[in-house]
């Protein structure tokens, strides 16, 4: 059984959740989770003036019920068991995470999966801007983990990425792997503008049925089948992510660049 946290509040204040993780809660009693300090604004409160707890927690789960679109920092810097959130969510969903799983069956604010160092972040919603990327004034965003997002995504995704996947299967805004310094970023919907801008290696797959808009400074070098991209397209069906059924056979054009930077990554489209 897990700890179920029934969100009841009615406030329009930012609610943040620091602090309530699963590797963090297991071997507390309810009474001393009802009593952790969380914040209300700028008011430290105990949990329990905002939630309904009942269940286990010693299995290193916790389900968060209740419209939680106003509650921030849900599952930030956990290393281990299961957060599921049963609905929307608000900013910073798993930042800085070091391992577990996030599941949130709605949508999310900016910033989820931010500086993420493991773990699995799933988001069957949409998500706002800079999923994964880094903090402003921060020289890294994820550093390891999957984010995989079902819906679309705003923009600045993956911003100075530096290893890890990051998964979109609808489309993203404006500079998708801005700065990227390494890792994967994969976008089978359609994307903004200036995708890749100053990416200095790693890959990103914009697989929309549009080409993307590179900028002049990718250089393109023929067209390929890339076995690595058919093993990560088989991880992400193993994780039940959809992928394109076309893609497995389709030819990809690829681009090196950013050449303005290091100029080694490289980003694959569908060909017309």
């Amino acid at each position: 059984m897990s700890l179920t946290l029934t969100y009841h509040a009615n406030t329009t204040v930012p609610v943040e959740l620091d602090g309530i993780a699963p590797d963090r809660l297991h071997v507390k009693t309810l009474s001393e989770i009802e009593r952790l300090p969380i914040y209300h604004g700028n008011q430290q409160i105990p949990l329990a003036e905002l939630f309904d707890i009942s269940g286990d927690p010693s299995d290193e789960r916790i389900d968060l019920e209740g419209d939680l679109s106003g509650v921030h920092r849900i599952g930030c810097v956990m290393k281990s068991g299961v957060v599921h959130v049963h609905g929307n969510a608000g900013r910073h969903v798993g930042g800085e995470m070091n391992g577990g799983r996030i599941v949130v069956e709605g949508d999310a604010g900016d910033c989820a999966g931010a500086e993420m160092h493991g773990g699995l972040i799933e988001i069957k919603g949409n998500a706002g801007h800079r999923v994964g990327a880094a903090y402003p004034g921060s020289k890294k965003g994820m550093t390891d983990g999957t984010i995989l997002i079902h819906g679309n995504i705003g923009s600045e995704a993956g911003g100075t990425m530096r290893r890890g996947t990051l998964a979109v299967c609808g489309s993203c805004g404006d500079g998708v792997g801005f700065d990227m310094i390494a890792g994967s970023i994969l976008v089978f919907g359609q994307c903004g503008t200036r995708p890749g801008a100053g990416m200095r290696r790693g890959t990103l797959g914009l697989f929309g049925t549009q080409p993307a808009n590179l900028l002049p400074t990718f250089q393109r070098a023929g067209q390929f089948q890339p076995l690595f991209l058919r093993l990560l397209f088989a991880e992400l069906a193993r994780l039940s992510f959809p992928i394109h059924g076309d893609l497995l056979e389709s030819k990809l054009a690829l681009f090196h660049g950013d050449l303005v930077a290091l100029g080694k990554g490289e980003v694959w489209m569908r060909t017309n």
